[in-house]
C-alpha cells in the first residue's frame, strides 16, 4: 500500500458523501430519518504526523459558529482542559496543571509541523433529531455507537475511514480516538470499520485498543463525558479503584506499546 498523507490543516476538500451534488461548506446537509450530516470537514496539525487524535464529529459547540471562529480555536472548543487531562494520562501531554495542559493542546492543534494531527472520525458534523424536544443535537448518550451502528452512519463512517485513515503517511503509527461507547460498543464498531476499510483484520490488544501491522488504535474517555466519568477513567482521588479506571490504564499501556513498537 502506497503511503499518503492526512488532510492538511484547514478546510478539507471532500464531497464523498453528497452523491455528486454541489456542496457549500457548512450549509449543505444530507439526512436520513433522525440523522443528518453537514458538509464542514476540517483538519488541524501536521498532515504527516506520527500521532492522530480523533474525536467522533464536531459537536454543536465546535460547529455552531464556524464562519466567525478562527480555525485553530474550533477543535475541542470549550473542552481543551479535559483533552489535556486525558492525553496527559496516556503519556502524550506533559503532566501539569489543567491550564498548562490546555495550553499544550492549544499549541499542538496549531502546529502544522509537530507530532500530532487532529480531526474527527466523521469529518463532517453529525446530528441526531431529538423528537421529544423537536431539535437537532450534536451530542448525547449513545451518539457514537448508534450512528456507526445503522446503515446511513455506517456508510458515512466507511467513506470517512476509507478516505482519511487507509492511505496513511508512513510516519503515522498511533491513532487515539475519544470515546468508547456504551459497553465498548463504539470500540467494536470502529474496529470493524477500520478492518473493512483497511482490508485486513485489526487485532485486538485489549478492550480499548487494536492494531494491524502499520497502526495502533487506542480509545480513551470522551472529553465531553458528563458527571464523574472522566475522573473515574483517570482514577483520580476517590475513584482510584473504580472499575472504569482500568480502561484508563489499558489505554496508557496500549499507547506505550505503540510507541515502543515503532520506536
Amino acid at each position: 500500500m502506497s503511503m499518503g498523507c492526512l488532510p492538511a490543516h484547514g478546510r478539507i476538500d471532500c464531497t464523498e458523501c453528497f452523491r455528486g451534488e454541489i456542496v457549500h461548506f457548512d450549509r449543505t446537509k444530507r439526512d436520513d430519518r433522525d440523522w443528518r450530516i453537514t458538509a464542514n470537514p476540517l483538519a488541524w496539525g501536521n498532515p504527516n504526523a506520527p500521532i492522530i487524535i480523533l474525536g467522533f464529529s464536531k459537536g454543536q459547540t465546535q460547529a455552531g459558529d464556524l464562519a466567525r471562529t478562527p480555525h485553530d480555536q474550533i477543535a475541542y472548543k470549550g473542552n481543551r482542559p479535559n483533552v489535556g487531562r486525558i492525553l496527559a494520562h496516556v503519556g502524550l501531554v506533559k503532566v501539569g496543571t489543567r491550564e498548562s495542559q490546555a495550553a499544550a493542546i492549544d499549541r499542538m492543534i496549531a502546529d502544522r509541523n509537530g507530532l500530532f494531527h487532529f480531526g474527527s472520525l466523521i469529518r463532517c458534523s453529525v446530528e441526531r433529531y431529538d423528537r421529544a424536544k423537536g431539535e437537532w443535537k450534536g451530542s448525547g448518550g449513545g451518539m457514537l455507537d448508534r450512528f456507526v451502528g445503522m446503515p446511513f452512519g455506517a456508510e458515512i463512517a466507511g467513506n470517512c475511514v476509507s478516505k482519511h485513515l487507509v492511505n496513511l503517511p508512513k510516519a503515522s503509527k498511533l491513532i487515539v480516538m475519544f470515546g468508547m461507547g456504551s459497553n465498548q460498543n463504539y470500540v467494536r464498531e470502529a474496529r470493524s470499520l477500520m478492518s473493512q476499510a483497511r482490508g485486513n483484520r485489526m487485532r485486538e490488544i485489549s478492550q480499548v485498543a487494536y492494531e494491524d501491522d502499520h497502526v495502533t488504535v487506542v480509545h480513551v474517555e470522551h472529553f465531553a463525558s458528563q458527571g464523574d466519568l472522566i475522573p473515574q477513567w483517570l482514577g483520580e482521588g476517590k475513584h482510584q479503584d473504580h472499575p472504569r479506571s482500568e480502561f484508563g490504564r489499558l489505554a496508557r499501556h496500549a499507547v506505550n506499546h505503540a510507541i515502543e513498537r515503532f520506536a
